[in-house]
């Protein structure tokens, strides 16, 4: 087979990255041919993105990666994180700089949200989490605002830069379910839950499946960058998606536990349908879409939000902080001097975070640590615990047992954590690949152009490409006397 060149834009809440995906039929190599940083802008107590820089920057990945390497590229995919999205006019212009999840605008509004439609009903509608940060409630916190009744198109953040590069209007399924604006069981919109909301419905795209072709690059970017007219396929662009379509085929996906590692840990298992029981909707469960629509029964857990943001803290005043040197420390530090619920609000949003878990143990009668070392050692077993929880969880709801959790995404580099995960929930670890979201945009893409024939064929590939490394659960008894103090704290 000829080799094939694919590039994925892939977006996260810190940075951005064009990686260049290489494809001969058997194997996958990447390059990462540009890497950019991706922070909210802070204006007074408003957190927002920057979506024009971040257009210029994955512009200028698009013209690396066929300059660099003297290409033609075969197609592009865009992925980022979910729920956030920007409001365009009857011009198609912004009406505002879109919001980062993070902001205080909606703090209140999923319990303002139930005195007018029951939490049980909006769940049984959507299937999804309850969360400040989801679609459903920025909007609501927006009703008679101006952006809102002036806008005549929604896009979710992947939905706009597709936008931006083709012309094309549409909003990809595994995006759209991360909204708590749609519903799995009819496939579209929840429109009676916005009428009821009144929420405008005509803003809303129709929704298209992963490894849909959205359209060409525009003739003046073509111009622009000295491009040709690549084809734009949609992954699934909400990147947990992705990164879950990137699981090898050791085991059958829908017979393991995952985690994707990052700012957050989403961590849950692989369906063919929605999981809306009542179980689910008290343990806050989520049902998001997949490639294949495949829903991903999962929990949104914190993540290493915390962790980077103590190093944010500690970094203004040392500016040698490096996550090598925090791990290492960590190490070295007596286990299970204090604990917390990574999960607890009150860690959200940014901040002073080790003063808040100080605040946060003080309040719960706990060992108050102050070292880098204990506080990153008391960050990664709290997280370890809450996988443990979590998968509990996820078998209670299920009625089935997991032996195998598999993790990917930048987090597997934590390899601390990831014996941590072992030893906490008794289960094997498989870790990688790392760059699992633009793996799994990649072959979505190949899947799209007919390059492979399905996401079986994609995953023989990765396997084929990618070592994991694996981790077996040890000291299992300290740690099952730590879970019960985990437990009593959540």
């Amino acid at each position: 087979m000829k080799t094939r060149n694919f590039l994925a834009l892939d977006l996260g809440a810190e940075s951005g990255r064009a990686i260049l995906g290489r494809l001969d039929g058997e194997h996958l190599i990447l390059n990462e041919v540009h890497r950019f940083s991706n922070h909210p802008v802070y204006v007074g107590d408003r957190y927002y993105w920057n979506p024009l820089s971040l257009f210029t920057e994955m512009k200028n990945g698009l013209k690396i990666a066929e300059t660099s390497y003297n290409i033609r590229l075969d197609a592009v995919g865009i992925d980022t994180w979910g729920v956030d999205f920007a409001l365009l006019d009857k011009n198609d212009s912004l009406l505002d700089n879109p919001r980062n999840y993070r902001d205080p605008r909606t703090n209140g509004f999923p319990e303002k949200a139930f005195e007018e439609v029951s939490q049980s009903d909006i769940f049984a509608q959507t299937g999804i989490q309850f969360l400040n940060i989801n679609t459903l409630y920025q909007l609501l916190s927006m009703r008679g605002s101006a952006s809102l009744e002036s806008a005549n198109t929604l896009l979710m953040m992947a939905d706009l830069f597709n936008f931006y590069f083709t012309g094309s209007k549409t909003t990809e399924f595994s995006n759209a379910t991360t909204t708590q604006m749609f519903n799995p069981i009819t496939g579209t919109w929840a429109y009676d839950l916005l009428e009821r909301f009144q929420l405008p419905t005509y803003i809303l795209p129709d929704i298209v499946e992963p490894g849909t072709k959205i359209g060409i690059l525009r003739d003046s970017i073509q111009k622009e960058l000295r491009s040709s007219n690549v084809p734009f396929i949609a992954p699934a662009t909400h990147d947990t998606g992705s990164a879950v379509a990137a699981i090898p085929s050791q085991k059958d996906p829908k017979d393991l536990i995952y985690i994707s590692s990052g700012t957050w840990s989403l961590m849950g298992i692989q369906t063919k349908e929605p999981i809306l029981s009542q179980q689910a909707l008290d343990h806050n469960f989520t049902n998001e879409g997949g490639f294949n629509h495949s829903f991903r029964f999962l929990k949104n857990i914190m993540g290493l939000w915390i962790l980077q943001e103590c190093r944010r803290t500690w970094n203004k005043t040392n500016k040698k902080v490096d996550y090598d040197g925090l791990i290492h420390a960590a190490e070295k530090t007596k286990p299970f001097a204090t604990l917390f619920d990574p999960d607890n609000q009150s860690f959200l949003s940014p901040g002073n975070m080790p003063k808040r878990l100080q605040e946060y143990w003080a309040n719960t009668g706990q060992n108050v640590v102050d070292s880098p070392g204990s506080i990153v050692r008391s960050i990664l077993e709290s997280l370890s615990l809450k996988y443990r929880y979590t998968a509990e969880c996820i078998e209670n709801i299920t009625g089935r047992s997991f032996d195998v959790i598999h993790i990917v995404g930048g987090g597997i580099q934590n390899k601390l954590l990831c014996q941590f995960t072992a030893n906490a929930t008794k289960k094997i670890v498989i870790a990688g690949p790392i760059e699992a979201t633009a793996i799994g945009n990649i072959m979505v893409q190949a899947i799209g152009t007919n390059e492979i024939s399905d996401i079986d064929q994609a995953r023989h590939i990765i396997h084929n490409s990618f070592v994991p490394q694996l981790y077996t659960p040890c000291e299992s008894n300290i740690w099952d006397s730590a879970y019960e103090n985990f437990v009593s704290l959540i």
